[in-house]
């Protein structure tokens, strides 16, 4: 048994799970990651039954950007300055807490698709959980590089896109069979229970401390930070090419339920096996980016770009249920090539003192993955949906297909 073990233990694809820190990690993120994926297809469903609006859908997006974007300056300050699984624990409390709040208004009727109005508490509280998620971010990616040795932060990253992936296969779905099956709520106390799981991990956590930022406070240390990423070109290029990913080609997830019920016409199931294939394409490629050397990861952020916008074209324009099922994959692969790649170029290029900051930034992405979400579902109102997805896809390939063409420093970082 013993000889056994010790075998599996030398495949590289899931090396940094020897590490008993970094497995109570991953499992906390385990309730993290399941929650954050039933949520969003629960609200955007929820949100577009109860309003029948791409603008409303897009505001909500709006509501859950702006506090994503502010605050993740915040907790990128929070993460070089205190213990990052303190920030962590209390992020998952707060998180817990509003998913029960919604819970509890479903139940009682407050929040219904008999009740039109009512979509203003699934906006409120996008905007709660996006400042928890500004806050929180950072400090969940910065930790990793703590927790694992430099040699394995490539893997310890690509592993966590992977759980995250993982569950974009799982929880989708099973939110759409559990909408169909049962009601919203249901949806909501199951993510309240995970986030509770995912506090408790954080809790047993030891404490990892790597005290870095001595400013006399954080707007101090944000703007030092911002000075960091100035000077240092390579990392304003990463960042620059994951912010075009997250604002071109991330709305589409958020405006799938205007794609499911206009175009394709496959209701709440539909929509949750279309995610949850798309996260089958990002699982696959966590595991090839966790098996294989530390190399060309500069070119290879940059050709997932790329092959996830012409991915996107074909999956905006298609009116075909199989054709979607099948080029979601390639939407998936790119998006955690990109993402895998690029959180581990910031790692390991960025001083471990600016670390917490740096990733702030890349943080960031996700709150204004949800602005563009805003003005896509605007412009859907009026172009259509396709038009809006798929304009935005060519973008995403035009600018990822420059950068890989012109700058060299970034084509070139191993």
């Amino acid at each position: 048994m013993i000889k056994k073990n010790s075998k599996l233990s030398n495949i590289r694809t899931f090396s940094s799970l020897k590490n008993p820190v970094f497995r109570l990690y991953y499992i906390g993120m385990v309730g993290q990651w399941s929650s954050m994926n039933m949520q969003i297809v629960a609200r955007s469903l929820l949100i577009y039954r109860i309003s029948g609006s791409g603008a409303i859908l897009g505001l909500a997006s709006l509501a859950n950007a702006i506090p994503t974007i502010i605050f993740s300056l915040y907790g990128g300050a929070l993460a070089d300055r205190l213990q990052k699984k303190d920030i962590l624990l209390f992020s998952m409390i707060g998180s817990m807490l509003v998913s029960l709040v919604v819970a509890f208004a479903l139940t009682m009727g407050y929040l219904s698709e008999d009740v039109p109005g009512s979509w203003w508490i699934l906006v409120v509280t996008a905007a709660i959980q996006g400042a928890i998620m500004g806050l929180m971010m950072p400090s969940r990616q910065a930790i990793i590089s703590e927790i694992v040795d430099r040699e394995q932060v490539m893997n310890a990253v690509s592993l966590n896109t992977m759980g995250m992936n993982a569950f974009r296969i799982l929880a989708p779905a099973a939110t759409g069979f559990l909408i169909d099956a049962f009601d919203f709520a249901s949806v909501y106390y199951i993510s309240g229970a995970m986030y509770g799981l995912a506090s408790i991990c954080m809790f047993l956590m030891p404490k990892i401390m790597q005290k870095y930022s001595e400013g006399q406070n954080a707007l101090t240390d944000i703007i030092d930070g911002m000075r960091y990423i100035r000077r240092e070109k390579t990392m304003l290029l990463v960042l620059v090419a994951t912010l075009f990913v997250m604002i071109c080609g991330i709305p589409f997830l958020q405006l799938m339920p205007m794609i499911t019920e206009d175009i394709l016409k496959v209701g709440a199931s539909g929509m949750g096996i279309l995610l949850s294939v798309s996260g089958l394409g990002a699982i696959t490629g966590s595991l090839i980016l966790a098996s294989v050397p530390s190399r060309k990861r500069g070119a290879i952020m940059l050709v997932s770009g790329i092959l996830m916008g012409l991915a996107l074209v074909v999956f905006a324009f298609s009116s075909w249920w199989l054709v979607s099922v099948l080029v979601v994959i390639f939407i998936g692969l790119g998006q955690t090539g990109h993402r895998a790649t690029g959180n581990a170029l910031a790692q390991n290029y960025t001083a471990p003192e600016y670390r917490g900051r740096v990733m702030s930034f890349m943080m960031m992405g996700l709150g204004f993955s949800s602005l563009g979400t805003f003005f896509a579902g605007t412009i859907a109102e009026a172009i259509g949906i396709q038009w809006s997805i798929g304009g935005l896809a060519v973008i995403l390939v035009i600018v990822s297909a420059a950068l890989l063409i012109f700058t060299s420093r970034l084509r070139k970082l191993e």
